[in-house]
């Protein structure tokens, strides 16, 4: 087994307590309605907190059914939060999982940084390439993006 760090940052117009909210605190709620074009639904299976198992289900005709994360730690405080890639999506057989350690971090005029650090663990001797992890990132940023947008036309949203 191998382990690869990416670490990957973007910047939002939103602020960072409205990402945090919309991302891990309301993800059930706002996902399906902000990307109806991805994300059919989402499952959790108890009250949101550390080794709860959330599955997100996506709408037919992507490349992936479903995926299941495990929470790991989550700080209202400080807008971060993490958790692992444990089943469905990109895993395959070549990925045992993908760790995530994520913050918002608030930048000039209301907006935020978003910071993510990421380890893949491989199974075997494979390793994943910098070009796998970007494409990776760029399928989620599509259902990010849409989140942000409904933020955005939505200003009453995750307050």
């Amino acid at each position: 087994m191998g382990v690869v760090t990416y670490n990957y940052d973007s910047t939002s117009p939103v602020a960072p307590a409205r990402l945090f909210k919309a991302f891990v605190l309301e993800a059930d709620k706002v996902w399906p309605i902000a990307a109806p074009h991805a994300i059919k639904s989402i499952e959790v299976e108890a009250n949101p907190s550390p080794g709860t198992i959330v599955k997100v289900n996506f709408v037919e005709g992507l490349p992936f059914q479903y995926m299941k994360h495990q929470i790991g730690e989550n700080d209202e405080n400080k807008f971060s939060y993490s958790y692992s890639l444990i089943e469905g999506g990109p895993l395959g057989d070549k990925l045992e999982k993908i760790n995530y350690e994520n913050k918002f971090e608030a930048a000039v005029g209301g907006r935020s940084v978003y910071k993510s650090s990421m380890k893949f663990y491989t199974f075997g001797d494979y390793v994943i390439t910098e070009d796998e992890i970007k494409a990776l990132i760029k399928g989620s940023e599509g259902v990010y993006k849409a989140i942000e947008a409904y933020l955005l036309a939505n200003p009453d949203a995750c307050n």
